[in-house]
């Protein structure tokens, strides 16, 4: 969750009834914590990693309509683990709102100097969206490509007897 700007846009934008946003940092839980105080109703906040959303959250299979991703899954070394974790708790129709950094971008200079992430088993926007579909999700419309450095789009886990 971050400092909470994800939970806030999707408590005001997107009209959630309910966020759960995990961290692995406790510090940045306390600043979500802050930042999401008018909505403390609505929020559940815990630190846990998204790669065992079972642990953290107590995120049991298709527990979620919506699942977001913005821009983290590229700092978690198991991003294979992140993608399977979000197609095992999204309910038949959820739908995966994904916003990503991809090696290309990585692999620049500035972003080499400027941002820590993991330097090994980056991903492609190929490689991203092929996981995607190996976990049974299905892409909505088109993804936008920005220069292969970013990628953006939907997927959605199809009801029973679609695909």
């Amino acid at each position: 969750c971050g400092s909470g700007y994800g939970s806030q846009l999707m408590l005001q934008r997107f009209g959630a009834a309910q966020v759960d946003a995990i961290d692995l940092d406790p510090a940045m839980i306390a600043r979500a914590q802050a930042r999401l105080a008018p909505y403390r109703d609505r929020v559940h906040l815990a630190t846990g990693s998204a790669t065992d959303l079972r642990a953290a959250l107590n995120a049991d299979d298709g527990s979620y309509d919506a699942v977001f991703d913005f821009g983290i899954i590229h700092h978690i070394p198991d991003w294979r683990g992140a993608v399977a974790e979000a197609a095992r708790v999204l309910s038949p129709g959820g739908r995966f709102y994904f916003e990503e950094v991809t090696s290309h971008a990585l692999n620049r200079p500035t972003y080499r100097r400027l941002f820590d992430h993991p330097t090994e088993d980056r991903f492609t926007a190929e490689d991203f969206l092929d996981q995607i579909g190996r976990h049974g999700l299905v892409i909505l419309g088109s993804v936008t490509r920005i220069q292969g450095d970013y990628l953006l789009g939907v997927a959605a886990k199809p009801l029973p007897g679609r695909r």
